[in-house]
């Protein structure tokens, strides 16, 4: 995946709305104050292109400030900048300048972690690697996961049951898709789901769900678009190989072609896998190596933040989602 589809990506649009787009982009620059960035020489043409692509108005590797006051300062791959740009950001942060890295301050602003400038520096030094472990010891989070599978198995129960009869009248084959996943520290575990597809729908190997797949039973299609099909993986969060909130688990022989174009991709796996998450209520249905790349956005923001207020939220937003049919 280049950088050019992803500049694509983001940048395409109707030629009749070229107008009002830029005027939008003026009035979000003329909000967002400038962010004097400072990064490794090789670095600077790729971090601006991205901060043009979010709007984000700054300059980079500017040396003239005398007044910090109100400034916002902010570096890319520390360990990498020269022993000048250091001082030079410590006397500016005595002088009273706001000094944070980079990735910090574009999360605050654009609510997700720019996975692009994503770097082992980041990822080592901030707080990213401490909150994930702790995120995974915490006791309230095991103890609602298992209070609300048991809940939810009690409320779907005639679900479950109307479920399994549709699809043993519609189609040979097993109720029960199971299918193995990665989960935490890369352990891999057997995955149940309500049957959605063929039975032999990966008999020419493993393919990526799509969009109207062909491969996909019409009782599929009604449980895929309502999540119904998700139902049996609380059996997996009661067993505690996945939680209810957290990245959504992904093939093993996904993941490998995920890595080499998607920095730090197998991060995500240093939570526990989830019924449903953060990617999943802010980004539409996706099935490609460049859907996954804002998904993972997303999820590495979720582990940087998870608390039991954006899991409540989460599930609120899952809840909608299920509720007006905006599922696969």
């Amino acid at each position: 995946m280049s950088e050019s589809s992803l500049s694509f990506r983001l940048t395409a649009a109707s030629f009749f709305q070229e107008k009002p787009q830029r005027s939008l982009r003026m009035v979000a620059e003329a909000r967002q104050p400038l962010v004097h960035v400072y990064a490794p020489e090789h670095d600077v043409a790729h971090v601006s292109d991205v901060l043009k692509r979010a709007n984000i108005p700054h300059v980079i590797n500017q040396y003239e400030l005398r007044d910090y006051q109100g400034k916002t300062l902010c570096f890319f791959k520390r360990s990498d900048l020269s022993s000048y740009q250091l001082e030079f950001l410590v006397n500016a942060a005595s002088a009273g300048g706001q000094v944070e890295a980079l990735l910090d301050y574009l999360d605050r602003h654009l609510h997700f972690v720019e996975v692009e400038l994503l770097h082992g520096d980041y990822l080592l030094d901030s707080n990213i690697m401490r909150a994930a472990r702790r995120h995974e010891k915490q006791w309230s989070k095991r103890v609602m996961d298992i209070g609300l599978s048991l809940l939810l198995l009690c409320l779907t129960l005639p679900v479950w049951v109307l479920t399994a009869l549709a699809i043993r009248l519609e189609s040979a084959g097993p109720v029960f898709f199971r299918q193995r996943r990665t989960g935490l520290f890369n352990q891999e575990f057997e995955i149940i789901k309500f049957r959605s597809m063929r039975q032999d729908a990966e008999k020419d190997g493993a393919k990526w769900a799509s969009k109207n797949d062909s491969r996909i039973t019409r009782v599929g299609s009604f449980i895929r678009k309502t999540r119904i099909d998700e139902l049996p993986q609380l059996i997996n969060v009661l067993k505690g190989e996945m939680s209810l909130i957290g990245p959504r688990p992904e093939r093993e022989v996904f993941i490998r072609e995920l890595e080499q174009v998607i920095p730090f991709y197998r991060f995500r796996h240093m939570v526990k896998p989830g019924v449903t998450g953060l990617a999943q209520v802010k980004y539409s249905y996706g099935a490609s190596v460049e859907d996954a790349m804002y998904k993972h956005r997303h999820d590495i923001y979720y582990i940087k933040h998870q608390n039991l207020w954006l899991d409540m939220h989460i599930l609120l937003q899952t809840v909608r989602i299920v509720v007006t049919g905006q599922g696969v």
